[in-house]
């Protein structure tokens, strides 16, 4: 993951310290900055001011007595104060994060308190920085982003979420690690001009209200190639639920626009083990990618780590809903004392509104390390977005052990490949659970496999009721091809009783 922020983050650190009177964030604090009022409509309208002037680089402004920061000198910076609100009584706290590492630019944060708006300055007197020699004159240099913590009535307190780089954010349900990470906004990715990567320029966060258990937060998002407002609402809990509201202004017109975004690691598993010279049986934040299409058929794509850059458009219309899951949640698949991926929580975004025509995007981007998250995926619409509209879009995420919706069908619990029995052939292995079903399985059970390119071989339908599970075992010979895409179901009566499996093997 570490790597993966470094790569965003560090692109976006570009222009000279002298033109920080000249940047955008000097018009958002005059918009709506210190003892004004706050009004949501004005962050939407700083978005559409800004999307009519050039875009400005951040400026390289960073100390580097933090801008050359190693990561384990970065975390040992520690707060000294108390995180804002935690003695009111309000079930969720804020705390700001300091600049450095790879998250040098900076983003100005207003606090809304009772309708008026607070500047959240910078003292280095509110830090412990371990060791590190920062200069005697430092002035206020803001802050990377900020953490929430909820505050439960019983129990005790937990992070719950981080806004912090590029449009990055994290969120996680309660008794979790951090793991995958959401995106506002994803901008060309794997494209051969490079992705562009937007950036928060300032957050607005209100108060919470004493017993309302959410927290409401906005922003102003920045690029090359458009500006963007962010209204995002967080409910913490065992599942914390985020309701994102984005309304974008092209600068350009857009035709890879990713809304939805996640990323995630998925380094190896018993489906893929190229890279598997570990004591550990797999390493991944996330099993796979679910997705509840437009015609209400449930779909099911195990992750892989392959050796070339894989890109997959799972075309729909109107989707329900897609996710990065983590399915495996037994310390034995693992056998991470440190890590703990079991406790990683799967991400599920439920679009709010027609998302119209368009396609889940999975990019599998091949790596020989854990810390890269190599896996992304996205709703791209098909339709363009033109320079000068307006286009708002909303959906809700689900942070949690489970996805919100879950199939009421056999489900996939595992995928195993292996060295076939000659030449170029790999042996698959399918495992469905079936607890779904009850205990009176159709008599006429039956599985149902396609491949294209390639063939198949030795198909095998296995049974195991003491187990709630049936297995499906078969041979995929690829002949000559370096792709194969195969989908597989459980039929009975001429209809499904499973999610779909789908798969794409390369060598």
């Amino acid at each position: 993951m570490l790597a993966y922020l470094s790569a965003s983050v560090a692109a976006l650190t570009l222009a000279p310290a002298a033109a920080r009177a000249q940047t955008p964030p000097a018009t958002i604090a005059a918009r709506m900055g210190d003892s004004q009022r706050f009004d949501p409509a004005t962050v939407i309208d700083i978005a559409r001011q800004l999307s009519k002037k050039p875009f400005v680089q951040p400026p390289n402004d960073l100390p580097d007595a933090f801008s050359s920061l190693e990561y384990d000198q970065y975390v040992s910076i520690k707060s000294l104060q108390q995180p804002i609100w935690s003695t009111e009584g309000r079930g969720i706290a804020l705390e700001p994060l300091h600049r450095g590492f790879v998250f040098n630019n900076a983003v100005d944060l207003f606090l809304v308190e009772d309708g008026a708006i607070r500047r959240l300055g910078y003292d280095p007197k509110q830090f412990s920085f371990n060791g590190i020699n920062i200069p005697n004159d430092l002035k206020d240099i803001g802050y990377s982003g900020f953490r929430l913590i909820a505050q439960p009535a019983e129990g005790q307190p937990y992070d719950f979420a981080i806004v912090q780089g590029a449009t990055f954010f994290r969120a996680l349900a309660r008794g979790q690690n951090y793991g995958v990470i959401a995106r506002a906004l994803t901008l060309k990715p794997a494209e051969a001009k490079g992705e562009e990567f937007p950036i928060f320029r300032a957050f607005w966060i209100e108060r919470p209200s004493v017993g309302s258990n959410s927290i409401t937060i906005h922003g102003v998002l920045d690029s090359e190639s458009t500006t963007g407002s962010v209204r995002m609402t967080f409910r913490p809990g065992d599942m914390t639920i985020v309701d994102v509201e984005t309304t974008l202004f092209p600068r350009v017109n857009l035709d890879h626009v990713g809304l939805g975004g996640m990323a995630t690691t998925y380094f190896y598993g018993p489906n893929d083990r190229r890279t598997a010279d570990d004591i550990r049986p797999a390493v991944y934040e996330s099993s796979g990618l679910q997705m509840l299409n437009g015609q209400s058929e449930w779909l099911w794509r195990p992750l892989h780590n392959p050796e070339t850059l894989q890109i997959s458009a799972f075309v729909d219309n109107s989707p329900r809903g897609f996710g990065l899951l983590q399915r495996e949640r037994a310390y034995e698949s693992f056998q991470d004392d440190d890590q703990r991926f079991e406790r990683r929580p799967s991400l599920w975004i439920e679009p709010l509104g027609d998302w119209a025509q368009g396609s889940v995007q999975l990019l599998e981007i091949p790596t020989d390390a854990e810390i890269n998250d190599n896996i992304l995926a996205y709703w791209r619409p098909r339709a363009q977005m033109a320079a000068g509209s307006e286009v708002p879009f909303a959906y809700r995420q689900y942070w949690g052990w489970n996805s919100p919706e879950r199939p009421p069908l056999a489900t996939v619990i595992a995928t195993r490949s292996g060295r076939g029995s000659t030449g170029r052939r790999r042996r698959f292995t399918v495992d469905f659970s079936v607890e779904a079903l009850g205990d009176n399985w159709p008599k006429d059970l039956k599985s149902v496999l396609t491949v294209g390119p390639g063939t198949f071989h030795n198909l095998k339908l296995l049974p195991y009721p003491e187990r709630k599970t049936v297995r499906v075992a078969f041979e995929l010979d690829p002949g000559n091809e370096n792709a194969c895409e195969m989908r597989l179901l459980l039929e009975a009566g001429g209809k499904p009783i499973s999610e779909t499996w789908l798969y794409r093997w390369t060598p």
